[in-house]
C-alpha cells in the first residue's frame, strides 16, 4: 500500500474543490485517510491504482467523481525531434526504453516533492523496486541530444546526484547509498546501463543513480523523462503515468523517437462490455446510458453502443483495466457503495476455524517465537528450482501448466524449501541472519496437502540449529518422531536427518549442501527443515484439502 501525501493548497487548486469535500469523498474511490495535518492530508491508496500516486492524479480522478469534470482527459502531443539509440549489448541486461519530453513545467518545492514522491511510488508498485522499471527524470536544458542507451564498461566514471566527485560505476555500487540498495539489479552483469547525451556525459546509470549533470531544481523548465526495465508494458505503463501528471499541472507533452518508435502515444484502448454481465455482478439494472455517464464519472469515454452494450476509452494510464469486470468495478465506485441495498444472505451457517488452520496458526505461533519470519512464496514454480538446484531428482507427480507464460511458472510447487532458498537469494544483499518459514499447499500427484519449512542462513548456521528448531516445533505439535539418517541430497551428507513418523518418512532437516548453496549464489551456510502437516495430530484425516 501506499501513502501519499495531498498538500492542501495544490489539491485544490487542481481539483477545484475545496479541502473538506476531498477529505469526506476520497475514501469513496479506494483510498483511505492515514492522518489529517494542517497543511496536509496523507492517504493509503491500494497498488492497483498507481496512477493516482500523486496529487495530479487524485485531482484528475476527484474532478471526475465529484463531477466537476467527467470524461475522457484529452492530451495531446507533438514530435520533439529528439531521438534515442539503443545498444543491442542491453538485451540481456536491462532491453526497454521509454522516454518523452515533457516541457514548461512549473515546478516549485512542493511540486518536486510531489514529483519524486510519484517516481519512488512507481518504482515500487509497476517497477517492483527498480527490478522491472527505474525511472530517471532529468533537466533537458543541461544536456545534448541525440541521446543514447548504452552497455558501458563498468569504470566508467561520472559525478552521480548528490556526490561533488566523479566514481566509477562499480564504486557506486559499493559507496554510493543507492548503490549499495540496488547494487543487485545488476553487478552479475559484464556491463551496466548507461544514458549518455550527444557529448558523452551521462545522465544517468539506470536503476541506480542519475548523474548531478541533470538535476532538477525549481529553475528546471523541460524534462527529459526516461524509463528502462525489463518488462515492457511496465515501462510504458511508468512513461504514461508521468507524462499525464504533469500535464494535468499544466505542462505539454512531446514525443520522442526511440529506434524508429514514437514515443508515448498516450492514447485510450478500447473495449465494449456488456450490460446483461455488469448487471449479474453487481446486481444493478441500469442503462447503457446510464452505465455510460458513470463510467464518465470515473474519466472513461463512454457511449452506448447497440442493444446492451457499452463503448468505452481506457485512459492510457489506467494500467489496472485487465478485464470486463475491472470496469465494473468502477461502475460501483461512481455508483456508489453507500447507494447500494443492504441485505442478509439468504442463507446463514455457523462458521469455525478449519483444522488445517488450527495447525498452521499453531506452526506461526512457535516459529515467531523462535525468530523466523514468514513468507508467503509464490503457488508457481519451475522445475529448475525445486529440483535441479536442490540436486533432488523430478517428481513424476509434479502438476505442470499447460500454457505457462514465462520459465518461471511452469509447474504447481511441491516442496517449500526451494521456494525459500530462492527467497534467500533474491535478498542476499540484505543484512543476516534471516531466518525464514513458510506454511501453505503444495501438490503432489494430483492432490493438494499442506507442508512447513523454515531456513535460517548466517555464518554459524550448522545442523544442530536445524534439528533444535524441527525438535521444538514437533514438540509443540505433540507429533510422537524418530530421527534416521538422511539421504536427501540437497543437504549436506552426515550432517542431516529424517523425521521418521510411524515408520514413514515425513520431513527432512540439517545443513544445506554446498552445491545447492551455491546454486542459488548464497555465500553463508543455510540450516534448514521441512514437515509433512498430514503427520501432524489434528490433521484432517482424508488426504488432500476437503
Amino acid at each position: 500500500m501506499a501513502i501519499i501525501t495531498l498538500p492542501y493548497r495544490y489539491l485544490e487548486r487542481l481539483t477545484g474543490a475545496d479541502r473538506q469535500t476531498v477529505i469526506d469523498r476520497i475514501p469513496m474511490i479506494g483510498a483511505d485517510i492515514e492522518r489529517i495535518e494542517e497543511d496536509h492530508v496523507d492517504v493509503e491508496l491500494f497498488p492497483d491504482r498507481p496512477d493516482l500516486y500523486s496529487p495530479e492524479g487524485v485531482a484528475r480522478a476527484m474532478r471526475g467523481f465529484l463531477g466537476i469534470e467527467e470524461g475522457l482527459p484529452a492530451y495531446d502531443i507533438r514530435p520533439s525531434g529528439i531521438t534515442f539509440a539503443v545498444d543491442p549489448g542491453l538485451a540481456e541486461i536491462r532491453p526497454y526504453l521509454g522516454s518523452a519530453v515533457i516541457r514548461n513545467v512549473n515546478l516549485d518545492e512542493e511540486s518536486i516533492e510531489s514529483l519524486m514522491g510519484l517516481q519512488e511510488a512507481l518504482h515500487w508498485a509497476v517497477g517492483r523496486g527498480r527490478g522491472k522499471v527505474a525511472i530517471g527524470v532529468h533537466d533537458l536544458d543541461t544536456v545534448t541530444p541525440p541521446f543514447r542507451y548504452i552497455a558501458s564498461p563498468r569504470n566508467r566514471s561520472f559525478v552521480p546526484l548528490d556526490f561533488e566527485q566523479e566514481m566509477t560505476m562499480e564504486e557506486i555500487l559499493a559507496d554510493h547509498p543507492k548503490g549499495r540498495d540496488y547494487a543487485h539489479l545488476v553487478e552479475k552483469f559484464d556491463r551496466f546501463p548507461l544514458i549518455v547525451d550527444a557529448k558523452d556525459r551521462v545522465l544517468s546509470f539506470p536503476p541506480i543513480i542519475n548523474g548531478e549533470l541533470t538535476r532538477v531544481t525549481t529553475a528546471t523548465k523541460n524534462i527529459l523523462l526516461d524509463c528502462t526495465g525489463t518488462d515492457r508494458r511496465a515501462v510504458m505503463t511508468a512513461v504514461n503515468i508521468i507524462c499525464t501528471a504533469l500535464a494535468e499541472a499544466g505542462a505539454t507533452i512531446e514525443s520522442v523517437t526511440v529506434e524508429g518508435e514514437e514515443m508515448p502515444s498516450l492514447a485510450p484502448v478500447e473495449r465494449t462490455v456488456s450490460l446483461e454481465e455488469c448487471a449479474s455482478l453487481l446486481g444493478l439494472s441500469l442503462t447503457a446510458e446510464e452505465m455510460a455517464g458513470l463510467l464518465r464519472r470515473m474519466r472513461f469515454g463512454a457511449e452506448p453502443d447497440g442493444d446492451g452494450r457499452v463503448r468505452v476509452l481506457v485512459p492510457c494510464y489506467r494500467a489496472d483495466i485487465l478485464h470486463d469486470w475491472d470496469v465494473f468495478e468502477d461502475v460501483a465506485i461512481a455508483y456508489g457503495f453507500e447507494n447500494f441495498d443492504a441485505a442478509l444472505p439468504a442463507t446463514s451457517t455457523v462458521g469455525k476455524e478449519h483444522p488445517i488452520n488450527v495447525v498452521a496458526r499453531a506452526i506461526r505461533s512457535v516459529m515467531t517465537g523462535l525468530g523466523y519470519l514468514e513468507v508467503i512464496p509464490f503457488t508457481l514454480s519451475n522445475e529448475r528450482v525445486l529440483y535441479a538446484k536442490m540436486q533432488r531428482e523430478p517428481s513424476p507427480g509434479t502438476l505442470r501448466v499447460l500454457h505457462p507464460i514465462s520459465e518461471e511458472q511452469t509447474v504447481v510447487r511441491t516442496d517449500l524449501l526451494a521456494l525459500l532458498m530462492e527467497m534467500l537469494q533474491a535478498n542476499k544483499h540484505r543484512e543476516l541472519p534471516q531466518r525464514l518459514f513458510a506454511t501453505g499447499d503444495v501438490v503432489r500427484d494430483c492432490v493438494t496437502s499442506q507442508m512447513v519449512a523454515a531456513a535460517s542462513i548466517h555464518p554459524a548456521a550448522d545442523f544442530s540449529e536445524a534439528y533444535a528448531a524441527a525438535d521444538v516445533l514437533c514438540r509443540e505439535l505433540s507429533l510422537s518422531y524418530t530421527v534416521s539418517e538422511s539421504e536427501d541430497p540437497a543437504f549436506l551428507d552426515g550432517r542431516r536427518g529424517d523425521i521418521i513418523v510411524d515408520g514413514k518418512i515425513v520431513g527432512v532437516f540439517g545443513e544445506i549442501h554446498p552445491a545447492v548453496l551455491n546454486a542459488f549464489e548464497l555465500e553463508h551456510p543455510v540450516a534448514a527443515f521441512a514437515l509433512d502437516l498430514r503427520a501432524v495430530p489434528g490433521y484432517p484425516v482424508l488426504p488432500g484439502t476437503p
